[in-house]
């Protein structure tokens, strides 16, 4: 026997043979009456199971289609493009704040206006149809006809990659952070944005 512990047929031999009554000396009614009741057992675990199966399955569907929905919700408040209305004085207020970190005497300030500016870019390329998925790519999608200030649009742009790549590293004068909002407003006012 010691030789068999580790055999897991010898196991279930073993229960099934206590079963059908080999194990504690029973009768063949009792066997019948256990075995009936064992299968009964089964059935209802079968059925539980096969409920349980089905209510998943349900709320695996529910959740999806839900989960599809809340996709098509997000899609349509993100997707549209949202672009702050101009003032009574056709400043639009984007730009005011954008000013107003240009003018600060802290070059962190004006790393972050310059940022905003380039976000602000992207944002009228974008609303003048130009596609890409960067503001360089719209930017290289841009027929120098259509667009009088391209040059002066890469120029800045070029400024706000270094900052966005060197960070704090980047040594930004105050002449080339003026400079480069000077651009983005020459861009801005030629599609009068500004």
């Amino acid at each position: 026997m010691p030789g068999n512990q580790a055999n897991v047929e010898y196991w279930f031999r073993l229960l099934y043979e206590c079963i059908h009554g080999a194990c504690y000396g029973s009768t063949s009614i009792d066997t019948a009456v256990f075995s009936v009741w064992l299968a009964n057992l089964w059935l209802w675990i079968i059925v539980i199971g096969y409920a349980l199966a089905v209510v998943a399955l349900f709320m695996i569907i529910y959740t999806t289609v839900r989960l599809f929905e809340l996709r098509k919700r997000e899609d349509e408040y993100y997707g549209t493009l949202l672009i702050a209305p101009e003032e009574e004085g056709g400043i639009n207020p984007r730009w005011l704040h954008i000013e107003t970190l240009a003018k600060s005497a802290s070059a962190s300030d004006w790393r972050t206006a310059i940022i905003e500016a380039d976000i602000m870019l992207g944002d009228m390329l974008t609303k003048q149809g130009y596609e890409g998925d960067s503001i360089g790519e719209k930017l290289k999608t841009v027929e120098p006809a259509d667009f009088n200030t391209l040059q002066d649009a890469w120029e800045a742009h070029k400024v706000r990659n270094q900052i966005a790549h060197e960070g704090s590293a980047f040594d930004l004068s105050p002449t080339l952070a003026q400079r480069t909002i000077a651009r983005y407003e020459s861009v801005f006012r030629e599609f009068k944005m500004v």
